[in-house]
């Protein structure tokens, strides 16, 4: 691979009139604005629709399917171009009057009213590429709308707490509420065809552009998902179909006592069984929605850490995953797919073996760097010790962006990091500036900053703290923020440290003028 460069830009933190960020004019400016740049991708985090219960917390990565996308992300605007929605309905709606927030109790309540609105009017049932749609799409869209409308219907009752003859799939129950339920259950089918509409122009788009999609594949599921209804026997439920142990990870950088994430955890004996099929789907799924994909916590492939269900993580412990069993059957199923690694957090020798077994390029966080004062040879994050395979990151959407990190350390550790770089004079609000050069000029194949970095933002432009539930995912990029004047401080760190987009029009004009 060449040198290249990228930003981390959630679609749901993009700049809308409608309360979050979607596939409207403003995305297809942002993807501009990265050629501008002279950038080679953007990273996104998963496409998928949120869970809006207890335990999802408005997550993209608790959500009520492995394979459906967010209806948050279709654009209004383009409803009222198809004249299923008129400007006055859509301008009489309240999203939230906040331009820096996600307002998802608003988007919940009165997102879908409107898209209701567009299918009854849409007469999408006569459409030859909507039938086109849900044949080829059947085998997960069937599941998840019936789903979605059950959950309707139940009053957003958990799965297993419906009638039991629903809850455990009897076959007379799946075709009873079908026919129940078929209006709800086509609306939500052709929800998934104008989300994959709008998303398939997007990244079309993008491509033209030469602008590469980073996509996100977050390891585990929602238990109140269409996933784990369909596929129970894949997950690890009791007689009840309840967890028996739930997923998290022990105490780390993130979190002292822990994380439990709730989510169920695999049956990987039934996967194997099936030669993980299962997953085949959902990686094939995804490596059709992006160009290259990143792979969430991926050390639980190797050894995942199980908490009894109702116990603290303090309870939990260590077993085995799938290892390479899963990435052969990939590769015997769609040979190569480029991937990156999310090897972050707690790591065994058999976890960097997995990563050098798959040959994929793995993560590197340059705040991770100065965690524990230690500036030596063991440590992988610090700038010397980065190697060429791999990722770098100042910080991920999980992570504080840079001037709101280093603002927060206590002054022994701003001085090391300081001293480190050599920048004893430099304002605190700057340091996003040192970390990003560092980032562009390493030995990383490859190098993506978050947006917010680029714009030395501070605390205030977190996407997620995973140590803590509450507030997360409501970031949003105020509008006006994507200057020409930004795109070309970016476009000539890019240039400075070698990693333009050679490419794309914009280096191909500059090249012309130079």
């Amino acid at each position: 691979m060449s040198r290249a460069a990228g930003i981390l830009m959630p679609v749901s933190s993009l700049p809308s009139k409608y309360g979050i960020g979607c596939f409207d004019e403003e995305a297809y400016r942002f993807v501009d604005f990265l050629e501008k740049s002279g950038q080679t991708y953007w990273q996104i985090l998963p496409l998928n629709p949120p869970g809006h219960m207890p335990l999802a917390y408005d997550s993209p990565y608790q959500s009520f399917s492995a394979f459906a996308g967010n209806p948050f992300y279709i654009s209004l605007d383009k409803l009222e171009q198809e004249g299923v929605l008129t400007r006055e309905e859509i301008e009489s709606v309240d999203f939230g009057n906040d331009p820096e927030h996600v307002d998802y109790d608003k988007l919940f309540e009165r997102r879908f009213p409107l898209l209701r609105r567009a299918y009854e009017r849409s007469g999408i049932a006569g459409r030859t590429e909507y039938q086109e749609f849900i044949r080829v799409n059947s085998w997960w869209l069937d599941d998840y709308a019936l789903f979605m409308a059950l959950k309707r219907f139940f009053k957003d009752a958990e799965w297993p707490d419906w009638p039991e003859d629903i809850s455990r799939r009897w076959g007379y129950a799946i075709d009873y509420y079908n026919r129940l339920l078929y209006f709800e259950v086509e609306f939500f089918k052709y929800i998934q065809f104008e989300f994959y509409q709008e998303w398939n122009a997007l990244k079309a788009y993008a491509n033209s552009k030469q602008i590469k999609i980073i996509g996100d594949i977050p390891i585990y599921v929602y238990f109140d998902s269409a996933d784990v209804w369909a596929h129970s026997e894949l997950f690890q439920l009791n007689e009840h179909n309840r967890q028996s142990s739930v997923a998290g990870c022990p105490p780390d950088a993130f979190s002292a006592d822990g994380q439990i994430w709730g989510t169920p955890l695999y049956r990987w004996d039934k996967h194997r069984e099936d030669h993980f099929g299962w997953w085949m789907a959902r990686l094939w799924v995804n490596f059709q929605q992006c160009d290259l994909l990143r792979i969430d916590h991926f050390r639980g492939l190797d050894e995942y850490f199980s908490i009894p269900a109702g116990q603290s993580a303090k309870e939990g412990h260590w077993e085995k995953g799938p290892g390479m069993a899963l990435f052969h059957q990939m590769w015997e199923n769609m040979g190569y797919k480029p991937v990156i690694v999310e090897d972050l957090g707690y790591m065994t020798e058999t976890v960097r073996q997995m990563v050098r077994d798959t040959g994929f390029p793995n993560m590197k966080v340059l705040e991770f760097a100065f965690d524990e004062h230690d500036l030596g040879a063991t440590n992988d994050y610090l700038l010397h010790n980065i190697p060429e395979h791999c990722v770098v990151y100042p910080g991920t959407h999980d992570n504080d962006p840079v001037n709101g990190w280093f603002a927060a350390l206590d002054e022994n550790l701003q001085k090391l990091i300081r001293d480190y770089f050599g920048q004893n004079d430099l304002p605190k609000e700057r340091m996003h500036e040192v970390f990003i050069r560092a980032a562009m000029m390493c030995r990383a194949e490859t190098c993506v900053i978050q947006l917010q970095d680029h714009l030395g933002l501070g605390c205030e432009a977190r996407i997620n703290d995973p140590s803590h539930q509450d507030n997360n995912w409501h970031w949003r990029l105020k509008p006006g923020m994507l200057t020409e004047s930004l795109a070309t401080e970016i476009f000539e760190v890019t240039k400075r440290y070698g990693r333009l987009n050679w490419a794309s029009e914009s280096v191909r004009k500059w090249q012309e003028k130079a």
